[in-house]
């Protein structure tokens, strides 16, 4: 049996939770002759290819070292969701006085109970990823161990040979700390264990501004951390979206108490008197701040070592990861890949999306192109910021003519009664035409409301198609209503105004 997995702490909810995505009794199948697919790696790519191969009659193995649901259940989405929901709650309670609630600014935090409840909802979620499911419901053969390529067509895993007529390699990609001096040895925290605290630390440094950083800064400040950023090589926080979205939520750091560093040279961590302490150059001066836990928040590393992968001819980089065309198949024309693993957006749904393009061209001889996606992302910070598309940038990169239309969330109904204008909503339109290239929404649901301009790009709606929809009022998403009639006016030229005139004029007599 493989090694098991720390699960910290040893509580009811980890011990349901192991016993769903690595079992400690679990003893792993006779393997059959041949499979049509070896799936390695049961993060989400590896879970949703291994389920819809089966689901379609394949005879499908899916193998895993560690804790079946990958990152997303077990220290991504699904753990930290919940503590950025409980931050939310108590942040509702501090600004209650401004609806005509008192009392809500004495309200108190209990760390471990938050936790307990991250850790309880885990737990309930995990049996949808769990292995006895796999078997059982879907008939997918589940070997756990550390699966490696020892041939073109065959993959071993603890002392047993699967051979395949396809394999999908779904091994995702983990933490990677930047090279501080000092880092390693004075310790820190990532996603991967930082939500195995069971006390909140009264000071944190977050090392990073780009999603994960400023998404779990702003939940553990909101808890009672005093948080500092620290943004490594960096200006402002998340400097891949748009500058006027970050803009607002750095305000909004700002005003809830969290300290910015941007950017921080010469970046070090020392030890001092039990402490860690962090010394940098900010502004041009030299830093020094006093904490007592340290939050990796900025780098990934594709999970490519021990796979044997030049047994199996399959090419890759060490930085990039498993090397794929456009249909996800690899050098070894045997072997896709799917998920973080390959491609640039790491992200759940992008994991999940790939694994379908994945089943129709290894299985099916299908011609589906990773690169026809057209990909939604959202960062989880209040308010969230989500994006789909070009940015304006993007677009004059290509040479595109764009124009921009912008509605501040101050101008929608809904947001003013809800105390919620801090935001806006985005459009960049082929210039000339309604063709939506690009949007970015700021408001405390974007990630819902981004939805309605991503099926519009994916289908070909122009922004008139969404100025016809009926959008219930009131409601925070009618801003994708106002921006279409903001294009809608900009059609009205002079000349047009004038036609329209003499037509009505005529149109009396």
């Amino acid at each position: 049996m493989t090694e098991q997995p720390v699960l910290i702490p040893a509580d009811e909810h980890n011990s349901n939770l192991r016993n769903n995505v690595h079992p400690s009794t679990w003893v792993n199948p006779e393997p059959a002759s041949r499979y049509n697919l070896v799936v390695i790696g049961a993060g989400t790519a590896g879970l949703v290819s291994a389920a819809g191969a089966a689901g379609l009659g394949a005879r499908v193995a899916l193998i895993e070292s560690s804790l079946m649901g990958g990152d997303c259940l077990n220290v991504g989405c699904v753990p930290s969701k919940a503590v950025i929901r409980a931050s939310r709650a108590v942040h509702a309670f501090r600004r209650a006085a401004d609806f005509g609630i008192s009392g809500g600014e004495n309200s108190t935090v209990d760390f471990g109970a938050v936790m307990e409840r991250m850790r309880r909802l885990r737990s309930g979620i995990s049996s949808h990823d769990s292995a006895s499911r796999f078997r059982d419901e879907l008939g997918v053969d589940v070997f756990f161990g550390h699966g490696r390529f020892v041939g073109p067509e065959v993959v071993e895993v603890a002392r047993k040979r699967l051979c395949f007529a396809k394999a999908a390699i779904c091994t995702g990609a983990r933490a990677a700390a930047p090279p501080v001096p000092g880092l390693e040895e004075a310790g820190y925290l990532t996603n991967e264990t930082v939500f195995s605290l069971t006390e909140i630390p009264p000071r944190l440094a977050v090392i990073g501004a780009g999603p994960i950083g400023c998404e779990l800064a702003q939940a553990f400040a909101r808890l009672g951390s005093r948080v500092s950023m620290v943004g490594h090589r960096t200006e402002h926080i998340l400097p891949r979206e748009d500058s006027d979205a970050a803009g607002i939520l750095q305000k909004v750091f700002a005003l809830e108490g969290i300290e910015l560093y941007l950017p921080a040279q010469d970046l070090r961590v020392a030890m001092r008197d039990g402490k860690k302490v962090l010394c940098f150059v900010s502004g041009g001066r030299q830093a020094e701040i006093e904490v007592d836990e340290i939050l990796v928040g900025v780098g990934r590393a594709p999970n490519v070592e021990g796979l044997g992968l030049e047994a199996a001819g399959i090419a890759y980089d060490i930085r990039k990861g498993i090397q794929v065309n456009d249909r996800l198949q690899t050098s070894n024309s045997r072997v896709y890949a799917a998920g973080d693993i390959c491609f640039p957006y790491k992200f759940t749904h992008t994991a999940d999306a790939l694994a379908r393009i994945l089943i129709a061209n290894a299985l099916f001889m299908g011609r589906q192109k990773s690169s026809a996606l057209t990909v939604p992302w959202c960062t989880y910070t209040d308010p969230e910021i989500a994006h789909v598309g070009m940015s304006a940038r993007d677009a004059e990169q290509r040479g595109i003519a764009v124009q921009t239309l912008t509605v501040p969330l101050s101008e929608v109904d809904r947001a003013l009664l809800d105390g919620e204008t801090e935001g806006f909503a985005r459009v960049h339109l082929k210039k000339g035409s309604d063709r939506i290239l690009g949007a970015t929404i700021v408001a405390r649901h974007a990630g819902e409301m981004i939805n309605e301009l991503s099926l519009a790009i994916t289908n070909g709606l122009g922004l008139s198609a969404i100025g016809r929809t009926i959008h219930p009022y009131p409601t925070q998403a009618e801003v994708i209503k106002k921006l279409a009639d903001a294009y809608n006016r900009t059609r009205l030229t002079p000349w047009v105004k004038k036609l329209l005139s003499a037509w009505l004029s005529w149109n009396r007599s």
